[in-house]
């Protein structure tokens, strides 16, 4: 079943608000807020164990959050979970799918799960887009990490979902792989979908992303274009204690904010 937006003319596709998740007594997302517009890319950067995993499953409705409420195309996620998730396209970093089968059946199976018609014309035209015209007949198992990505990425957002959530979608792949993957996800953004994005490559979040919000603790400890956050932090000293090339980087940022320690 196919749910209308309840409101098509909102700015904001997400909003999430005073979100907190708790795993026993281990708080792993404290208190927070952020949005993200109508055709806006936002990253979500944050070492391991800063809470993004946490807030995206919140997000997705595969956790029930403690407090907070977290809202989809209008759709409140606990209130209204099937609308949710309806608006809402999600790849996680390990996606997998049946080795054996074909990429056409793989896409016509989950084009039916969404209640979308797929005509072998229109299959042959999505996947010319992502320049996988002749894989129609190939195994999945067969493809390159990369034309799986991108296999993936067209079934996530198959049913033209206005909140597209994406987990290090470029995690593991080449730079030509993931450079094919940055331009598919700024087509999505043009097309007027909202993508909220987790990775731990700055370069990524540079490239891609419209916002960034860097995360630790489970709070926003910085938050802007990532432009705006290289300007705005270039003078700090833990910033500039980390610089190996003279010149302030995002990740310079990234790790003078969130300290040069590997988490676990």
């Amino acid at each position: 079943m196919r749910y209308p937006l309840k409101m098509d003319n909102q700015i904001n596709i997400l909003e999430v608000n005073n979100l907190n998740v708790f795993y026993g007594k281990f708080q792993a997302v404290n208190n927070l807020s952020f949005s993200v517009a109508r055709g806006e890319i936002l990253g979500l950067l944050g070492p391991n164990g800063a809470g993004k995993t946490s807030t995206l499953s919140a997000v997705e409705g595969l956790i029930k959050q403690q407090s907070g409420t977290v809202t989809v195309a209008g759709y409140d996620t606990l209130k209204n979970p099937l609308q949710a998730r309806a608006a809402m396209g999600v790849q996680l970093q390990n996606t997998s799918f049946q080795p054996e089968l074909n990429v056409s059946n793989i896409l016509k199976l989950y084009a039916g799960i969404y209640g979308v018609k797929l005509s072998n014309d229109k299959l042959k035209s999505l996947l010319e887009e992502i320049n996988l015209a002749d894989a129609l007949k190939k195994k999945f198992g067969q493809l390159s990490g990369g034309q799986q990505q991108r296999v993936s990425l067209l079934i996530t957002t198959i049913h033209n979902p206005k909140l597209i959530l994406l987990d290090e979608p470029t995690s593991g792949l080449d730079s030509q792989s993931r450079r094919q993957l940055w331009t598919r996800i700024e087509a999505i953004r043009e097309r007027g979908s909202s993508v909220l994005l987790t990775t731990h490559s700055m370069e990524e979040a540079e490239s891609v992303c419209d916002r960034i919000n860097i995360i630790d603790e489970g709070r926003i400890i910085a938050a802007g274009t990532p432009q705006s956050l290289i300007d705005k932090y270039r003078e700090n000293p833990e910033v500039i204690g980390v610089s190996r090339r003279g010149k302030i980087t995002l990740e310079d940022v990234f790790i003078g904010l969130t300290g040069p320690n590997v988490r676990a």
